[in-house]
Parts: structure tokens; C-alpha cells; sequence
């Protein structure tokens, strides 16, 4: 979960209006986009949203924030290597688990409403349903079917199934919209997307967990629901009522809230995946090692067993979500800007919401390990996925370029 930017329509001023002009180059040509140094507001024109501008330049130690925020995967990253080799780290926050983890997601949900405006996402929603159902529904089919296959062809165990399965029935996480950004992505598609996938969790993630996971453990889709209802809607919601309620309040922390959120973001993954290190280290023990293995001979030893297929299965499931996302938007005729959000949008999931609900719902800690090590794969998959979108040229070629004149 990252950076939840701020979407902002705007109109022209009354009796103007837009003149297009075409333009048609002699010659194909390609500019490379310039390097992102900061991470701007996006605003969406609300004529055509697929237009964006930029608002003012931010103060600098805003720009510090942004770009602090944007360097999540490496806060992750880290957080699981200090997992790893000292998972004592995080016993003050493991400890008052579950109850820390269901807070710091309602902390993390509240930060990302007090940055949403609605009657702007639901204008929105207005100018372009289909694009933003497609992308919901692709959401709900892609990630949670593979999870489900993924689950069967390795025959994981089945705590470590369910564990699979909830991931892939989690909504879009908020670190999707960096990612997108990035990428040159549709980012208004892919915020709004963010947001409807989330409120649709109270009823999809539960109901879909029971119909793909209940035949391994029984699911209560009764009681995630209203742990979802409680640490996801339920803030965004309050954030959102504070934002009108109290501006000039809301105008001071929303600079912090992103970081913030990054930071209780990685804390609660890293958490979880240490609380798992010690019974990963068990199983790796139990592996017999002869002393005269090479380091690497070692590594491909531990990684082949059940450590091994659990980090595999984690990884395909986020390339089949990156890559169908991308093949089906295509096939369904979406523009290439289009394509990037909902491919990044679908690859990415809300890892921590799948953390809160195993830990609060389900008895074996092993359930949380794959959306424990989701937080680190996804993120490092996404960012990947992103900068290497960043340096290829989003246009359609078979497009005629247009200049918007004011």
C-alpha cells in the first residue's frame, strides 16, 4: 500500500472554449519521457479525463514527503531482510496483534480517505463506466481464479491454500496508483478503480474466500465482512467526512499521510512475515544439509521445498494478475494508457487488508505468510513493471496526436 493521490477535477471557465488541432508528423518520432523527480498532484480534465494536468509546484519539503513515500518497496524490502535476521524487531508490534494490525490498516484506509474527494471520482465514474467495471470485474475473476489454480497445482497445504486464495480475493491496493503513475497509466482509471474494488471488498472478499476456500478450512464470510466493513470502509468513509468537515485541519496532515501510510504499511507486512520466520527456519532445519555445500547450493536446497513453492506460487499468481490484466484489457479494445492502469491495477493487491483478515479470522498464523510475502513481491514486481513502462511510449501509433489548446 502506497502513495493514494489526490484526484481533483476541474472545468473551463464558462463561455470558453477548447480549440483541437491536429498534428501530423512527417516522420514517426519518439521523445523520451523526462525522469520523474517528483511524484505532482494529478488532476483530471473533466472534458476528456484522459488528459491530465499539473497543478502548481509543491514546496519542497512536500516534494521530500512524495518522493519519501515512493520508495516503499524499499522499505518493505528491508523490513523483510530485518525480518529474516532478527525477527525479534518486531515482537513489541507482533505481541498486541491481531488488534495492531486491524488499527494500523484503519490508520493506513483513514490516510487514503482523507485524500479522496468523491463527487469527483463519482464524475468520473459518469464519463467512463465501462473502462472502470471492466477493471473491476477483472479485478474479482483474474486474481482470485489463478490464486485458486495456483493453490491446486502445487498442492499447498491448506492453510497456506486459503492464505493464497484470500490474497487473490483482496481488492487493489493503493500502491497501484504510483506504480501507474509511473508507467504513464491512466491514473484516474486506476484511482477510481482503487477505490470501488475497496468498498466492494465488504461483499466480494468474504463471499468469494467461502466459495473457493471453503473447502479446505470453514469461512465465516459473515464475520470478514464486517472486519472489512470495520478497517477498510468504515475510515475511508470518516476520512472523507473529515476532509469536508474540517479542511483547514485536513489541508496540514494530507502532506504526511502518504508517508505515513507507506510506513504502517511496510511495519504490519514485515510483522507478520517475521511472526512466520522462526517456523520457515523449522523447516528449513528440518532439511538435511551436507556441511560441504556451496552457499548457492544451499540456497536452491532450502528454496525447493516448502519455503520454495510458497514464494513461487505468491509470484505466479501477481504475473498471471500483471499479465491477463494487460491481454484482456488489450483484446477488449482498450487504449495502451488504459491497458498499463488496469494490468498494474489487477497485479497489485491490498496485501495488508489480506494480513488484517488472516490473522483476526483464521487460527493457523501460516494463512498470513502469503500475503505477507506478497507485500515484498508484489512491490518489487510492480516498481519493475512500472519504470520499464516509464521509457516506452504509451501513444497509440495508429492514434493521430492532438494538441489541446485553451
Amino acid at each position: 500500500m502506497s502513495l493514494a493521490f489526490r484526484l481533483s477535477c476541474f472545468t473551463s471557465p464558462p463561455n470558453l472554449t477548447h480549440q483541437r488541432i491536429s498534428v501530423r508528423p512527417k516522420t514517426p518520432s519518439h521523445f523520451p519521457p523526462p525522469k520523474l523527480t517528483t511524484l505532482p498532484t494529478i488532476r483530471a480534465v473533466q472534458e476528456n479525463s484522459e488528459h491530465f494536468a499539473v497543478s502548481p509546484a509543491k514546496p519542497r519539503w512536500e516534494n521530500i514527503l512524495s518522493t519519501a513515500a515512493s520508495l516503499y518497496p524499499f522499505y518493505v524490502t528491508a523490513g523483510g531482510v530485518v525480518a529474516c535476521l532478527k525477527p525479534s524487531a518486531f515482537s513489541w508490534f507482533v505481541e498486541r496483534g491481531p488488534a495492531s494490525y486491524s488499527l494500523s490498516l484503519g490508520l493506513i484506509m483513514l490516510s487514503m480517505g482523507l485524500t479522496l474527494e468523491y463527487k469527483d471520482l463519482l464524475g468520473l465514474f459518469r464519463q467512463r463506466p465501462l473502462s472502470i467495471l471492466f477493471g473491476c470485474v477483472a479485478q474479482y475473476t483474474i486474481m482470485p481464479l489463478f490464486a485458486t489454480l495456483v493453490a491446486k497445482i502445487f498442492g499447498l497445504p491448506p492453510s497456506l491454500s486459503v492464505g493464497l486464495i484470500l490474497l487473490g480475493c483482496c481488492p487493489g491496493g493503493t500502491a497501484s496508483n504510483v506504480a501507474t503513475l509511473i508507467a504513464q497509466g491512466d491514473v484516474p482509471l486506476s484511482i477510481v478503480m482503487t477505490v470501488c474494488t475497496t468498498l466492494g471488498a465488504v461483499a466480494l472478499t468474504p463471499l468469494l474466500t467461502k466459495i473457493l476456500a471453503g473447502t479446505y478450512v470453514p469461512v465465516d464470510a459473515a464475520k470478514l465482512s464486517i472486519s472489512t466493513m470495520q478497517v477498510v470502509v468504515a475510515p475511508i468513509l470518516v476520512g472523507s467526512y473529515m476532509q469536508s468537515a474540517f479542511p483547514a485541519v485536513v489541508k496540514i496532515v494530507i502532506p504526511f499521510a502518504p508517508l505515513f501510510a507507506v510506513l504502517a504499511s511496510s511495519l504490519l507486512a514485515c510483522s507478520v512475515f517475521s511472526e512466520n520466520v522462526v517456523r520457515l527456519k523449522a523447516s528449513m532445519v528440518a532439511v538435511t544439509l551436507p556441511a560441504d555445500l556451496s552457499l548457492m547450493a544451499r540456497a536452491q536446497t532450502i528454496l525447493s521445498g516448502e519455503v520454495g513453492v510458497v514464494i513461487l506460487s505468491v509470484l505466479l499468481v501477481h504475473i498471471a494478475g500483471f499479465f491477463v490484466g494487460y491481454i484482456s484489457a488489450a483484446v477488449c479494445g482498450f487504449r495502451e494508457a488504459q491497458r498499463r492502469a488496469i494490468s498494474i491495477e489487477v497485479g497489485m493487491q491490498n496485501s495488508s487488508l489480506g494480513v488484517v483478515l488472516a490473522t483476526s479470522h483464521f487460527t493457523s498464523p501460516m494463512v498470513a505468510l502469503p500475503a505477507a510475502l506478497s507485500a515484498v513481491i508484489m512491490n518489487i514486481m510492480g516498481s519493475s513493471l512500472a519504470f520499464f513502462w516509464r521509457y516506452v511510449d504509451p501513444s497509440d501509433s495508429k492514434e493521430t496526436p492532438t494538441v489541446d489548446l485553451k
